[in-house]
């Protein structure tokens, strides 16, 4: 199933999800099933948000965008993460508010307003995970896992509150701690897209390793002024200067270049590489050394982690 498809599913079920919620909650009065209904609006936001940004990565890269919308995806991972820092924020703030406030909260339609919530929410955080690495998907899936987990402590809150006749203080509790839970995530999920928007090393790339492979390579004799970044979640692109053996033909360079290459796209999921070769160090003979700038995309040749 496509990921558009994933995300259009998981919409509508949100949105069943938040007006039964809404209806449930304000009959019930109680917080935490309306704060949950909240959360769940914005993740329909933040759904319709993902889902825009599959459709844009989809688009042939031009002139003006040689790379496509590859960081689509990164742009709607991070709006999303700021959705639920906000939504985390409303949900804490009226807890709080509700602790000097409580009111009589009906626990049994809470329970049953809640488990279907997390039924529903557990199915859509399922039904999103294509298990693709892609972190727009990711984004979307950590809405659901958000979702469901907030439902599962409204259930819990519901019960107690149901077999206690009181308690009333669970309900305000249990948003607080669900809206420092998911905040978390979202700080994370917000400090990975910031590190691929700043172009950072990949987090899960060993870049001394990635060298000791490339100097393995037949005719390679150093390596320098080298960068790896991404583009995306899923694609990589790196740059570098190699220092050949020799004085190798314009031929032999091209054929060296083509197997560093493969070896980048192979073992480390490198889809862009860049290479300049020299034959001595540009720094001392740029004038001089110079062989070839080869440029390829390797993309069709990697497998996507």
């Amino acid at each position: 199933m496509s990921q558009a498809k994933r995300l259009k599913i998981a919409v509508v079920l949100n949105v069943v999800i938040i007006a039964m919620q809404v209806s449930v909650g304000i009959r019930a009065h109680s917080l935490g099933l309306l704060a949950d209904a909240g959360h769940n609006f914005t993740d329909v936001g933040a759904l319709l948000i993902s889902l825009w940004a599959v459709q844009l990565v989809r688009r042939s890269p031009t002139s003006k965008r040689s790379f496509g919308y590859h960081r689509s995806g990164i742009l709607a991972a991070q709006a999303n993460a700021a959705l639920i820092l906000i939504a985390s924020s409303f949900i804490m703030f009226e807890a709080v508010r509700r602790f000097t406030e409580p009111h009589h909260v009906e626990g049994l339609i809470v329970v049953f307003a809640a488990a279907a919530a997390l039924l529903a929410n557990g199915a859509s955080a399922i039904l999103l995970n294509d298990h693709s690495g892609d972190v727009n998907m990711r984004s979307a899936v950590l809405h659901m896992v958000g979702d469901a987990a907030a439902s599962a402590g409204v259930v819990a809150a519901g019960l107690v509150m149901y077999v206690t006749d009181g308690s009333y203080w669970l309900d305000p509790l249990v948003s607080i701690l669900i809206g420092l839970v998911i905040g978390w995530r979202a700080v994370q999920l917000l400090k990975h897209t910031t590190d691929i928007l700043m172009e950072a090393t990949p987090a899960s790339l060993d870049v001394e390793a990635m060298t000791r492979a490339v100097m393995t390579v037949n005719g390679v004799e150093s390596l320098h002024d080298l960068h790896v970044w991404s583009l995306s979640s899923a694609m990589r692109a790196l740059s570098a200067h190699v220092v050949l053996d020799g004085h190798p033909t314009l031929e032999e360079a091209q054929r060296v270049g083509e197997r560093i290459k493969a070896v980048l796209a192979h073992d480390f999921a490198i889809g862009h590489a860049t290479l300049e070769l020299e034959c001595e160090p540009c720094s001392t003979h740029l004038d001089d050394c110079l062989i070839a700038a080869i440029h390829s995309d390797h993309g069709h040749g990697h497998r996507h982690h």
